[in-house]
């Protein structure tokens, strides 16, 4: 029988944890603060933005939020940042993407202090290393969902569909770090559905809405869909035909429920991790 990976049960868990170390934290006169920077009002952004305060509400630590215009120029978000890098009150700082295009997102990401967030490349290189450092959310996420699923990782083949930095690149460092075996499949990987097929662990962040069909699935594979779209008929659906897929996996993640609330969790984690330091 399909295991379901239950993405929001896994995710208050975490929460659950954060919110009792944050207190233990408190009673020692120590504070931790998440500060968001929102440019212009992308809908899905601003979705995002406002699951993250709940977040910070939830787990007891403050929530900095800037919004700011959509016509703001590089340099007053570069000025933001370097505000808060020397403000010792903010744990974290999250820069929401996408930015509007008269800003470059990579010169914002790394004028971050690298002990305030994940995507900054000393972390990236910490972990290529193997040393401690804060670690991009949704990768994180996907790792805790399979830890605490029961799901082992050591020895296993693990294909990863996507080589972005946020999810591909990192998750490929992190299954390494689990010991399993990995592969990197993207746009010009050839032969797909039969690569996919050598799969025990199928992570899926490709982009594309209900791309992965049953012909891709090894019988009893773990399908992880990081993917996230709406439907002709405007239902959310990931980057896996979920109904086609899901009698073929040992285990799988739904969307929505699955990887999604793990990203938040995991940056509430990284802001406790910086309060403890």
């Amino acid at each position: 029988m399909t295991q379901i990976i239950d993405g929001k049960k896994i995710s208050q868990e975490i929460k659950d944890e954060l919110r009792e170390q944050v207190a233990e934290q408190k009673k020692l006169g120590k504070e931790a603060a998440l500060a968001v920077i929102q440019v212009g009002t992308d809908p899905a952004s601003s979705v995002y933005v406002n699951n993250k305060k709940k977040a910070c509400a939830y787990i007891g630590i403050g929530s900095l939020s800037y919004e700011l215009p959509e016509e703001t120029t590089e340099e007053e978000l570069l000025a933001l940042v370097e505000k808060l890098n020397g403000d010792a009150s903010v744990n974290g700082i999250l820069v929401q993407l996408p930015l509007p295009a008269q800003i470059n997102a990579d010169k914002v990401i790394r004028a971050i202090a690298p002990e305030k967030d994940g995507f900054h490349p000393e972390n990236v290189g910490k972990l290529v290393i193997g040393e401690p450092g804060f670690v991009s959310c949704t990768p994180a996420g996907i790792i805790q969902l399979l830890k605490r699923s029961g799901i082992k990782m050591e020895g296993k083949h693990c294909v990863i569909i996507g080589r972005s930095n946020i999810v591909g690149k990192p998750m490929a460092l992190l299954m390494l770090r689990e010991n399993a075996t990995v592969t990197i499949a993207h746009s010009k990987t050839q032969n797909l559905p039969e690569l996919c097929k050598t799969a025990d662990i199928l992570i899926v962040a490709i982009g594309k809405p209900q791309f992965i069909t049953a012909d891709y699935i090894k019988e009893g594979a773990v399908v992880i869909d990081v993917g996230i779209h709406r439907d002709e008929n405007n239902k959310l659906c990931g980057d896996v035909r979920y109904d086609e897929v899901a009698p073929h996996t040992s285990a799988i993640t739904p969307v929505p429920g699955g990887v999604g609330p793990m990203t938040i969790a995991m940056l509430m984690h990284n802001c406790v991790e910086s309060m403890l330091q």
